[in-house]
């Protein structure tokens, strides 16, 4: 993989997480919120299954 691989993944995943924001603030700040309210594990459990999924799609890949 070479380093112009790796910018363009991380430049189209922050172009992707900014499309939510600035699309639908209101929804998006309602979901903060709300997971601003879970416990500290659900929200590790979140991103834990997030990192699996990725890591998958990218050994797949």
């Amino acid at each position: 993989m070479t380093m112009e691989l790796l910018l363009t993944a991380v430049a189209i995943a922050f172009i992707i997480e900014g499309l939510i924001p600035a699309l639908f603030p209101n929804k998006w700040r309602s979901y903060v919120l709300k997971i601003a309210q879970e416990s500290p594990n659900n929200i590790r459990t979140i991103g834990l299954t997030g990192v699996c999924f990725g890591a998958l799609i990218l050994w797949l890949i």
